[in-house]
């Protein structure tokens, strides 16, 4: 009989806990950013999230993303650089239950073709894309859990990819000789060297569980 009561109360437990997640059911809104100001960085860290990127037809760069009142974005500028960093209001039971929609966990970003000094991504759980693009600094990539893929990356200075549980595939504007090569990769296949020296510009690559197909090309 006691267990037959222990059971009952654990179910109308499940079921009074269940009943308090409907706070992660608030639907998510539309929403786009553009800055007021010329930024020559972008910093985006955010979870759970896909990126992709595109070019930008006016020269401007423009952010698409939905949120709620439970899940949202803290963007700010300072000084030229931009950032927008994943933000959450949950209670421990807002995370039980379906996860959002894939389009609202979708992030749009266009950026402008070689006017970005600086680009700087990272998810979990989820891909990013990048087109052909050009940047007069660095290109650094992350995603712990997803794909990274791009177009024809031209980089002034760097390129950091970064993935674990995911792949890289893209192709890199430049020769062998134009790059100083690091690649660390476990449980993967690379077609990169595991290094090289010389070069005015670096490539670092690390895959942990994932493959690596970069093809370096020049103009």
């Amino acid at each position: 009989m006691k267990k037959i009561i222990s059971l009952v109360l654990c179910l109308a437990l499940g079921a009074f806990v269940l009943s308090g997640c409907s706070g992660s059911d608030e639907p998510f809104e539309e929403k786009n950013y553009t800055p007021d100001a010329q930024v020559s960085e972008i910093n985006i860290d955010v979870e759970d999230r896909e990126i992709e990127v595109s070019l930008s037809a006016d020269g401007q760069v423009h952010i698409q993303y939905y949120e709620n009142s439970k899940e949202y974005y803290d963007i700010s500028v300072s000084g030229s650089t931009l950032t927008m960093t994943a933000a959450s209001d949950k209670a421990w039971t807002d995370y039980i239950g379906v996860k959002p929609s894939a389009e609202n966990r979708k992030i749009s970003l266009q950026v402008p073709d070689a006017l970005l000094e600086n680009l700087t991504l990272s998810t979990t759980n989820e891909d990013i894309s990048l087109p052909a693009l050009a940047v007069t600094g660095s290109i650094s990539i992350s995603s712990n859990g997803g794909d990274i893929t791009f177009g024809r990356l031209d980089v002034g200075s760097a390129l950091n990819l970064t993935v674990k549980n995911g792949n890289i595939s893209g192709t890199v504007l430049g020769s062998y000789d134009d790059f100083a090569i690091q690649s660390d990769v476990k449980k993967g296949d690379s077609s990169l060297p595991e290094s090289k020296d010389g070069g005015s510009k670096t490539l670092n690559v690390s895959a942990n569980n994932g493959d690596v197909d970069i093809e370096l090309v020049s103009e």
